[in-house]
């Protein structure tokens, strides 16, 4: 029995429903590529990540760090609010072929649609801070400060949900018994190695320098290669498995009238 409890008798009408579902999750994945493109180009443009701020900056090289760099950084935050935005259909996406997996429990799939919930809405948060940072320039550099260490703490801080993400699509597919599993075991594996790699970002708040420090070798550059390496990955093996259950779809809805004209 899999997730999403679908009847496995039907005629022709049944299978265009199904390949209409398809459709709707290509349209979806093609957003990737948008979101991609927005992650680099705000990624560039955020001085803060070109050279990653350090934890120790006092608070007026902070606030000075925003007057100099106004325009780059409200552009940038804008831009990655709607990346935030761009990876919400990926994520469904992975939480739509969890449930064509061969389980008894929908359990998998309810457990990744929370971990997507909340990575970004603790990204949005931190973007948020940022942009308040920028906002008013005049405004005490502690407070400046404060809100530059709210905005990377939050920013680095939200691995648990990617952990928690990867572990669970990791256990989804152990558990798919299917003769023709939805993603094949290296999958698992892959993203058992990212939720390691994501690991020491956990403990961003014990460290003000480092590799542990929000701008360290493994809570800032580890964990944002691992990220986007799992992107561009679970991009590729998303969109290998949806036009695999395309192709599926078209040659039940095709082979009844193939059947006819014979």
């Amino acid at each position: 029995m899999s997730d999403a409890g679908e009847s496995k008798t039907g005629g022709p009408g049944s299978a265009r429903r199904a390949l209409r579902r398809t459709d709707g999750e290509v349209i979806l994945l093609w957003t990737l590529p948008a979101a991609a493109i927005i992650w680099g180009a705000a990624f560039v443009l955020f001085p803060g990540f070109r050279s990653p701020m350090s934890p120790t900056m006092p608070a007026d090289q902070v606030a000075a760090f925003y007057r100099d760099n106004l325009a780059a950084i409200r552009s940038s935050m804008i831009l990655f609010n709607w990346f935030g935005v761009c990876l919400v259909p990926i994520l469904i996406l992975i939480v739509m072929q969890i449930r064509r997996m061969a389980h008894r429990t929908p359990i998998f799939s309810y457990a990744m649609l929370g971990c997507a919930a909340g990575g970004p809405t603790l990204f949005l948060i931190a973007n948020v801070c940022w942009l308040l940072a920028a906002f008013r320039t005049e405004r005490s550099p502690e407070l400046t400060q404060l809100l530059n260490d709210f905005a990377w703490i939050t920013f680095t801080i939200s691995v648990p949900y990617l952990i928690g993400q990867s572990v669970i699509l990791a256990l989804a597919i152990y558990f798919d018994d299917q003769p023709h599993p939805i993603f094949k075991r290296w999958v698992a594996h892959f993203n058992l190695l990212v939720a390691l790699a994501l690991v020491p970002a956990a403990f961003v708040g014990v460290a003000l320098t480092g590799p542990l420090a929000w701008d360290g070798v493994l809570s800032f550059w580890l964990k944002n290669i691992a990220i986007a390496v799992w992107i561009v990955v679970m991009g590729v093996v998303l969109g290998q498995a949806v036009y695999r259950e395309r192709a599926r779809q078209r040659q039940r809805r095709e082979g009844p009238e193939e059947l006819v004209d014979a």
